[in-house]
């Protein structure tokens, strides 16, 4: 039995989840049995109440609440007074905190501001505005945050988790406890290996105080991406063949120590993957432990398929007879997974969009079950007081023995209520680790507590009446969920479908069209026949200007639809001819479908008339119009998204085009040049001509008349094509060239290490470094340069590198034998002048033309003397002034992206300004631009302008007309005279 899809229409899912509910909970019941401990927590409230109702007075959506989570996700970290210092008074001192209601934290923003004259950019020298010192503020600060951590943080160790623990238990002796190492997930082979020894030493800690059944024993959370640096659906196969003997191992102690060991919850694309190592290991544990009951999952009943999930795992345990612990929770990923969902434009979103939705599913998720309790033993993570109460209800009626689950730091005055019943279990979900691994998770913490919605802000918040805070979900009604994926770009277009590789119905078209999509030869265009060719093109062009522009606009939309729907044969082709993994093929296609629709809105929009003012008894009108013939001459690294972003926006703005496609990728131009005559566009008017740029590339740009030039490659290539351009007689000739650069990203210590190298490995390294916007210097800050550069290479030691037709693999080969020579070339001048941080690895026989991620340390930013497109990246370390390293970048003489990773908001801005590149990117990978949303390129020292995929991209390509018209000619101004 495999799962649905996540994908699937949110309110049907709602539908299906209330029947199952019908007649077995009466909410009413649940909700006065819930109000007496509703009332006692605000009349009474915890020890911890302080941070409710901090959070309470200012939100997450406020300066100040938002300066409060910054601070506690990123100052544990920062190892350098004059960059905590920075932080502080960049986050306190852009906050409002009231003196009355909160003195302490005024005092702190007060002197933050004085800060911020001293320590940020732009800032005066000088003395103190406030009464603390820097080192004050900010010691303050720490400790604030410190204590922060500790409400959501057990323990620093295991030990003294163990020890809090049963301070804990003296009040409360029912209590247990699942202890749960923190620390996201691992990205080395070391960082994997360090967290399975703190998993083996925390279970040796906790057997040393087990006795009886699992029931009774505190246990432990593990997580599977903790384990394992590639754990995702691509590398199947090898996580399969490492990580289940790692986790085994971990099992293997756990029962027999009669502890409980429950598998953490993963993103939905990990869960699959998660199932069958969650199969693999109940095989072992009837076969080898049988009397174990203690392994288990935890289940989120925000997915759409949460239900089907238990319904899997109850087969799972009945088919292998043995019993588990389940933990139902809500969810982790929420904002993460909308995200995701709506970057790669699929159907549906696989989590519900609305919060009753998901408490629905998660009542009829405890009903399931509770319903299976001859294999599982539910454990239910709530603080919502009436979902206690309904799941109390629930589990009388069954006659099921279960036990409730919250979070250290959360529920305690409600469960301090419901613990008032003996005959109740609750175990503590009780995270361990030192301050600074606790960021993630505190910011997860943080954003629940204080969002509107959540059931400890409204309990915590006395407006809000018991009534209200006990609403019943079962009768509300199902919504839609919140606007599609395909709605994220709004009405006027759509956002581009793609697929989600994780999911085998998806992938599999694709797969399937590999080997029935040949690559067809495509004739090379004589540069004799280009005369009579242009004449053609021409001669259509001047038909093609009199279409109107809604209708040109709507040949561009259909071919969208149609490209769309033949996802899977262009997905073969880019794979085939340009040899692009299948991840960069699905994200090629849509790029090219966005760029089609992004366009034709655009035409629509930009060619309309513009009425101008003037004197009565005339009209004046502004109209843009075409200019005649375009050459468009696209590379290799794109050959369908640039091809096609060129070609459309010639043609959208009434063009004839010309255009020639890389010598290496002839086939992927062609499909589509093929699919926009079927579907609109004259032959005559889009002609594809193949051949070398020294042949047919000159000629086509050497033809008189030829209207513009649109180019995207090297800058020596469109600096051939400016002066021969330049060299011609007639009109002058306008060129939009898009050319690389040294792109850099600088990180200084504010940084978080972990997205920093998933940042720098996607940018630098995948996609074969074959990006214009690939990254090419690292410059990290020197106090943290050990970590993140070790970091790095324990990354870039996972990636896969080999034939891009495989779906493990990461790198593909390089486009051919002359990139393969230069990028070899320049690497070994590298190893005789560099310190060579990454050695080649192993790399199979077969492709041609692999060649692995290097990694080298240089001394100073001029040492980058050319750009080297490829999977080589270049590391500095720096010190002293961020914006000084700026000025060397842009010493370089060009750059087309640049990547600045810092949580100081004023300093990210500040360097931003400072730096000429055409696309800034903040505290994420530099590689991904979107239509519409990151139009790329731009006007500068990368290029000529404007930014493809922007709002002034299609005004390059038309000439302005104004016609003017004396109303009053004849006979005299009626419109004024009426008026008399």
């Amino acid at each position: 039995m495999r799962l649905p899809t996540p994908y699937r229409p949110e309110a049907v899912t709602v539908v299906h989840r209330l029947a199952q509910l019908d007649g077995r909970l009466d909410w009413q019941a649940a909700a006065r049995v819930a109000a007496p401990w509703v009332q006692a927590v605000r009349d009474n409230p915890p020890p911890f109440w302080a941070m409710e109702s901090l959070l309470k007075e200012y939100p997450i959506s406020s300066a100040e609440g938002l300066a409060l989570m910054r601070l506690a996700e990123a100052l544990l970290r920062v190892p350098d007074a004059e960059t905590a210092i920075a932080l502080t008074a960049d986050q306190l001192g852009r906050a409002d905190f009231d003196a009355a209601g909160h003195p302490a934290l005024a005092r702190l923003s007060s002197s933050a501001i004085g800060l911020s004259k001293r320590f940020l950019p732009g800032g005066e020298s000088g003395g103190l505005l406030g009464k603390l010192g820097a080192r004050t503020v900010v010691a303050a600060t720490l400790r604030a945050v410190q204590l922060l951590g500790h409400q959501f943080v057990l323990g620093e160790t295991i030990q003294s988790a163990m020890k809090t623990a049963a301070q804990a238990r003296k009040d409360t002796p029912s209590l247990t406890f699942s202890y749960d190492m923190l620390g996201e997930g691992a990205r080395t082979a070391d960082d994997a290996e360090r967290y399975f020894h703190s998993y083996q030493q925390a279970i040796a800690a906790i057997a040393s105080q087990a006795d009886g059944d699992e029931r009774n024993n505190d246990g432990i959370s593990i997580k599977l991406s903790a384990l394992h640096p590639r754990y995702e659906d691509a590398q199947h196969p090898r996580v399969m063949a490492e990580l289940v003997p790692r986790v085994w191992a971990l099992c293997e102690q756990a029962a027999q120590a009669r502890i409980n060991l429950t598998i953490d919850a993963e993103e939905v694309d990990r869960l699959e993957l998660s199932l069958d190592v969650f199969d693999a290991l109940l095989a072992r544990v009837a076969k080898q432990q049988p009397q174990w009951t203690g392994f288990g999952l935890a289940l989120q009943a925000y997915q759409t398929r949460a239900l089907e999930l238990i319904q899997h795992v109850t087969l799972l345990a009945r088919q292998h007879r043995v019993r588990l612990m389940c933990r139902l929770v809500k969810g982790a990923y929420w904002d993460a997974e909308i995200k995701r969902a709506q970057e790669l434009g699929l159907p549906h979103y696989p989590v519900f969009t609305h919060k009753h939705h998901t408490d629905i599913s998660y009542l009829a998720c405890a009903r399931a079950l509770l319903d299976a309790s001859d294999v599982i033993y539910p454990q239910f993570a709530t603080h919502n007081a009436a979902t206690i109460a309904a799941i109390q209800q629930m589990a009388a009626k069954a006659g099921t023995p279960f036990e409730f689950q919250r979070l250290h730091g959360m529920g305690e005055g409600v469960y301090r209520e419901v613990l008032k019943n003996p005959l109740v279990r609750c175990r503590v979900y009780a995270p361990v680790g030192a301050h600074r691994d606790l960021l993630a998770y505190l910011v997860r913490r943080l954003l629940e507590n204080g969002a509107n919605s959540s059931f400890v802000h409204q309990l915590a918040d006395p407006t809000v009446g018991l009534e209200d805070l006990l609403v019943s979900p079962l009768h509300l009604a199902p919504e839609p969920s919140q606007p599609l994926p395909v709605a994220l770009f709004g009405a006027q277009r759509a956002n581009s479908m793609g697929v989600d590789l994780s999911v085998t119905s998806q992938r599999q078209p694709l797969l399937d069209a590999l080997p029935t999509t040949p690559v067809p030869v495509v004739t090379e265009t004589d540069p004799a026949a280009l005369p009579a060719a242009f004449e053609r093109c021409a001669t259509a062009a001047r038909v093609w200007r009199e279409v109107p522009v809604g209708e040109r606009a709507q040949a561009l939309r259909r071919s969208a639809d149609a490209l769309e729907a033949e996802l899977p044969r262009f997905c073969a082709l880019l794979v085939q001819e340009a040899f692009k993994t299948w991840g960069d093929a699905v994200a090629e296609v849509r790029e090219a479908v966005d760029f089609l629709r992004y366009y034709a809105v655009e035409a629509e929009r930009v060619m309309a008339p513009i009425e101008l003012p003037g004197p009565t008894g005339e009209s004046n009108t502004l109209l843009l119009t075409a200019r005649g013939v375009w050459v468009c001459i696209s590379p290799w690294n794109f050959p369908l998204a640039i091809f096609a972003g060129q070609v459309a926006a010639a043609l959208a703005t009434g063009n004839g085009v010309l255009a020639k496609p890389a010598e290496q990728t002839p086939a992927v131009a062609q499909a589509m040049v093929d699919l926009l005559h079927r579907h609109g566009v004259p032959s005559d008017v889009l002609q594809l001509h193949h051949g070398a740029g020294e042949t047919v590339g000159a000629a086509l740009v050497a033809q008189p008349g030829v209207a513009g030039v649109v180019f995207t490659g090297s800058t020596q290539v469109a600096k051939i094509i400016q002066r021969a351009l330049a060299a011609k007689d007639g009109p002058i000739v306008p060129l939009i060239a898009e050319t690389g650069g040294i792109n850099a990203m600088l990180v200084d210590s504010t940084a978080l290490p972990e997205q920093v190298a998933d940042a720098v490995v996607q940018s630098a390294f995948r996609s074969a470094g074959q990006r214009c916007s690939a990254l090419r210097l690292l410059c990290v800050h020197e106090v943290i340069a050990d970590g993140v550069i070790e970091m790095i290479r324990g990354a870039a030691r996972e990636l896969v590198v080999g034939d891009p037709a495989q779906l493990a693999t990461d790198v593909g080969p390089v486009i051919d034998r002359e990139a393969f020579d230069n990028i070899e070339r320049h690497v070994a001048r590298l190893a005789r002048e560099a310190h060579d941080l990454l050695p080649p690895q192993a790399l199979p026989a077969e492709p041609a033309h692999l060649v692995p991620p290097r990694m080298f340390e240089v001394k100073a930013v001029a040492d980058m003397t050319q750009e080297i497109f490829g999977p080589v990246l270049h590391v500095l370390r720096w010190r002293g002034e961020p914006e000084a390293v700026i000025d060397q970048i842009n010493a370089l003489g060009y750059g087309l992206t640049l990547g600045i990773q810092t949580r100081i908001d004023s300093r990210a801005q500040a360097l931003a300004t400072r730096a000429h590149v055409g696309n800034v990117y903040v505290n994420r990978n530099i590689i991904g631009a979107v239509v519409g949303v990151q139009p790329f390129g731009g006007e500068g020292l990368s290029g000529t302008g404007p930014k493809a995929g922007g709002p002034h991209y299609l005004l390059r390509f038309c000439a302005e007309q104004t016609v003017t018209v004396n109303t009053t000619a004849a006979g005299g101004n009626a419109t004024l005279l009426a008026g008399l």
